[in-house]
C-alpha cells in the first residue's frame, strides 16, 4: 500500500474510533514501522488533519466528548505529580493537557488525556521508561491544567482536594 493510500485508510481508522489508537497498532494493522505511523501523522496534520496524540495514542479532535472544561493553575514538586493526576481522575475528572511558559518558546502544551488511575499509571511508566521530566520541571512546578468534567460540582471537588493537598495555586470559577 502506498503511503497517500494507507494516511486515508488511518483517517478512517481515527475518525471511526472513539478511543485513541497507539501508532503501534496502526503500525501492525499496516505493516509498516511505527515511525512511518509518526510520519503519516505529521503529515497528516500538516495537510490540515486535526488529529491530537496522546499517552494513550491518535484520535481525532471532533471524536472528543463535550463536556465542561476549566483551567487550574497549579505546583508542586516530582513527589506530588501523581498525587495531583490521581485527585483530579478520582473526582471524576480528565486531564486534558499540562501547560507551561517557557521563557523562550512561549507557551508549551503537552496533551495527556487522563481520565483514569490506570491512564495516570501508564502515564506515570512512561515518564519513568524513558526518564523524562514533566514539563513543569522547566517553571520551578508551576503550571496549568486544562480539566473536563461532566458537571460544575465535579470541578469544586477537585479544586478542595488540590488546595488540602497544597498544589492548587489558582482557579476562576
Amino acid at each position: 500500500m502506498d503511503g497517500v493510500k494507507r494516511r486515508r485508510e488511518i483517517l478512517k481508522v481515527l475518525n471511526n474510533s472513539k478511543e485513541p489508537v497507539t501508532g503501534s497498532t496502526l503500525a501492525k494493522d499496516f505493516n509498516v514501522t511505527r515511525q512511518v505511523i509518526v510520519q503519516d501523522v505529521a503529515i497528516l496534520r500538516a495537510e490540515g488533519k486535526d488529529i491530537i496524540a496522546t499517552p494513550q495514542g491518535y484520535m481525532m479532535a471532533k471524536n472528543q466528548e463535550k463536556k465542561l472544561r476549566q483551567v487550574i493553575a497549579c505546583q508542586h514538586d516530582d513527589a506530588d505529580l501523581i498525587n495531583e493526576l490521581y485527585i483530579i481522575v478520582d473526582n471524576g475528572g480528565t486531564v486534558v493537557d499540562v501547560i507551561v511558559e517557557h521563557p523562550v518558546y512561549g507557551e508549551l502544551r503537552g496533551i495527556l488525556n487522563l481520565k483514569s488511575r490506570y491512564d495516570v499509571k501508564q502515564f506515570m511508566e512512561k515518564m519513568e521508561s524513558s526518564k523524562a521530566k514533566p514539563l513543569c520541571f522547566l517553571t520551578e512546578g508551576v503550571h496549568l491544567h486544562t480539566i473536563e468534567a461532566d458537571e460544575q460540582t465535579i470541578f469544586q471537588h477537585i479544586v478542595k482536594d488540590l488546595h488540602k493537598a497544597g498544589i492548587l495555586l489558582f482557579f476562576d470559577k
